[in-house]
């Protein structure tokens, strides 16, 4: 990026002094490219005066100074200082808002934790000062860096003093691309509150997810999970029927009688999906209407006893040890399980994308690449010496 500093000729024997962009850069008020900025500045264009010789001078420096200051702006990516609407606010105060916000919006819990995860992760990084001037480009970059490290820090909850250091961890590589998501929709929603110009993040290369091992149950874990007794019954009855229609947790505690279907046809379920807000009907099997229990009102919800916590986690831990299986399984791992086991009975994977409610079939091929493992252990297994 040059930034160069020209004059032009206008009425009255003057000239205006104006910056010149190459390449173009985008106004952040009209999305389209420009290469001019007006300074407002004003030259003689004969000066004949020791004073006007000496007002050039003094304006053409104070140009000068604008234009290094642009040089550095423009490098940093912030072209803010071209829009009249944009004022210099506190984007701290506001991203904490909005972190609030999303409770009083009835987002899920786990997107609730993250956006204030991410306020807190930004509250260190910036010294707890971050105006919306300061919203850059290479504030984004160094932010997205940032959140990469290896190392990061957790703070005290926000509104509470505390003389202890912040606590050192290591984050998930994972999280910091979750937290990067939040980062950007967050600079969206500050665009379109006027808080900022321009989503300065746009050309920033984003975080991609790292592939992680996916756990999930073979049939015959499933069915001494079936036979297991557990300490919370509607636990059990959501874990199994997850794993007969691969609904997310989010989707099966929330999911209420109106929305379970039965015709000549057969049983199924018709509702919204939590995370992609998609409308989807679920065909249902015996075994997975068995485990809805007995039918109650419209509004009542098929597991009332369901709730989020680690206390119910440990409760689905000891339930699954109990069953005889020694490895750590979470809720999703039985959405996992669903998909694994559709692949392995001969479903074909555009079926099971659609089952699962995925936009893109490519979020699916995770799963046949399980198998194409479990397909390849299986032929290993097999030796003779040659």
């Amino acid at each position: 990026m040059n930034v160069s500093l020209r004059e032009k000729p206008i009425s009255d024997g003057r000239k205006s002094l104006y910056l010149d962009f190459y390449p173009a850069i985008l106004h952040p008020d009209t999305g389209k490219l420009t290469r001019r900025e007006f300074l407002g500045l004003y030259i003689y264009a004969k000066p004949r005066l020791e004073l006007e010789r000496q007002h050039n001078k003094e304006t053409r420096l104070l140009g000068e100074n604008i234009r290094a200051q642009r040089q550095l702006e423009a490098q940093r990516g912030y072209y803010g200082f071209l829009s009249k609407k944009a004022e210099n606010k506190d984007f701290l105060a506001y991203f904490h808002e909005l972190a609030k916000k999303q409770k009083s919006e009835g987002i899920f819990k786990g997107s609730r934790n993250s956006w204030m995860s991410v306020y807190r992760h930004l509250h260190l990084f910036t010294d707890g000062q971050l105006m919306s001037n300061d919203v850059t480009e290479e504030f984004c970059r160094n932010f997205r860096e940032y959140l990469t490290s290896a190392t990061s820090l957790t703070l005290p909850k926000y509104g509470r003093e505390s003389s202890r250091s912040p606590e050192s961890r290591k984050l998930n590589h994972n999280s910091a691309v979750a937290y990067y998501t939040v980062f950007k929709a967050s600079l969206k929603r500050a665009v379109d509150d006027k808080i900022l110009a321009a989503d300065p993040s746009q050309k920033v290369k984003r975080l991609t997810r790292k592939e992680t091992q996916r756990e999930f149950l073979n049939l015959a874990e499933l069915q001494a999970l079936a036979r297991t007794e557990c300490d919370l019954p509607d636990l059990k009855r959501a874990a199994l029927f997850s794993a007969l229609t691969g609904l997310r947790y989010s989707d099966i505690a929330k999911l209420v009688w109106s929305e379970v279907y039965s015709d000549e046809t057969g049983h199924y379920l018709r509702f919204t999906q939590k995370k992609t807000e998609g409308v989807e009907t679920m065909p249902l099997s015996d075994s997975a209407y068995q485990l809805l229990g007995q039918p109650g009102t419209a509004t009542e919800k098929v597991f009332p006893r369901l709730a989020y916590s680690p206390w119910q986690n440990q409760k689905l831990q000891l339930w699954v040890f109990a069953a005889g299986i020694h490895r750590p399984i979470t809720f999703h791992a039985f959405r996992h399980t669903f998909a694994t086991l559709q692949l392995q009975q001969g479903t074909d994977i555009y079926t099971i994308s659609k089952l699962l409610g995925h936009r893109d079939i490519a979020t699916t091929q995770i799963y046949a690449k399980i198998i194409d493992q479990q397909k390849r252990d299986a032929v290993n297994r097999l030796k003779i010496d040659l």
